[in-house]
């Protein structure tokens, strides 16, 4: 589905476009990653849990330090695969299968033993970081250490697995696996490498969320990545349109649809996003960037204030 100081750091590999993803060492270390940990049981943990108990057919240890955010994201995930069933895009033996692949736990201690953890917690810098150097000393030294960061830099997140900048080890394990929201559905996933992301490291995050069924894309450690560095100041200037009185939201939105054939316009897509996420992605653009083209549109901003986030707060730019 968002604060830090960023900074732009160039990728360790190659472009996507130039990148071999099938080697045989990367696919090698892949097939090797036979469990998952995800730390975050919201919806984006729980969609990246459940897809990779679906499509890599890993067990996963889904972990979150509220029991009832656990209930919730369990019950989310039965509903997802009921709906599947219905439809007749999974058989029963097939949902049954893929939900008995995913246990959840309140401790940390219980991802001792996972080759591969993704972390899903809310955009909050502190918090990142402290779980990763949680990780760095519970998961086993072989692991990737992924964050499902939009915004966040790689590279800092990877400096707190280790106190001493000498050891490279721990920070060159860990890479950012930033799945699109929701996950189920959309199929693009941003692999992000901090400087210190070893290369075997970024191909197996690739291979594993290739397994997941997933497109994957590399982008350098720099303020949004590719994703928000693009989406966000389009859906900026969408509300700068509605603010200014260039158009109606309706109008503004069906232009986009009908214009460009996108699915959703884009003061829509910005409820779906969350507008407290669409500012702080901006604030992170413009303060690290120095760019005004980055500055956020000032009825976002009240919008913000008013606590009118979109569809999660049941009013944004449209009621819910």
């Amino acid at each position: 589905m968002l604060l830090s100081s960023l900074r732009a750091f160039t990728s360790r590999g190659p472009s996507m476009a130039s990148r071999t993803f099938s080697t045989t060492t990367a696919a090698h270390a892949a097939a090797e990653v036979k469990s998952l940990g995800v730390v975050g049981a919201g919806q984006m943990g729980l969609g990246i849990a459940l897809v990779a108990a679906q499509k890599a057919q890993v067990p996963v240890t889904l972990i979150d330090n509220s029991q009832a955010s656990l209930d919730k994201g369990l019950k989310f995930a039965d509903k997802l695969l009921e709906k599947d069933v219905s439809k007749e895009r999974i058989t029963r033996e097939a949902a049954d299968a893929a939900r008995g692949r995913i246990v959840s736990s309140l401790k940390m201690d219980d991802l001792s033993s996972v080759d591969f953890v993704i972390e899903a917690v809310p955009e909050i810098p502190d918090l990142k970081t402290s779980i990763f150097s949680q990780l760095a000393q519970i998961a086993p030294k072989h692991a990737i250490l992924a964050t499902n960061t939009s915004s966040i830099s790689i590279t800092k997140i990877a400096a707190a697995t280790s106190t001493d900048p000498k050891d490279l080890q721990a920070p060159s394990r860990v890479v950012s696996t930033h799945f699109m929201n929701p996950v189920p559905v959309q199929k693009g996933v941003e692999i992000i490498s901090g400087l210190q992301t070893s290369k075997d490291t970024l191909d197996t995050a690739i291979e594993f969320v290739q397994r997941m069924g997933k497109s994957p894309s590399t982008s350098a450690d720099a303020p949004g990545f590719l994703a928000n560095r693009i989406l966000m100041p389009y859906l900026n200037e969408a509300v700068i349109c509605l603010e200014t009185g260039v158009g109606g939201r309706e109008d503004i939105d069906s232009i986009m649809k009908n214009g460009t054939n996108v699915p959703m316009g884009p003061l829509t897509l910005a409820d779906f996003i969350g507008l407290d996420t669409c500012l702080a992605i901006m604030n992170v653009l413009h303060q690290e960037t120095g760019d005004s083209k980055y500055r956020p549109s000032g009825l976002l901003k009240r919008m913000v204030d008013a606590g009118w986030l979109g569809k999660k707060s049941g009013k944004g730019f449209y009621d819910y």
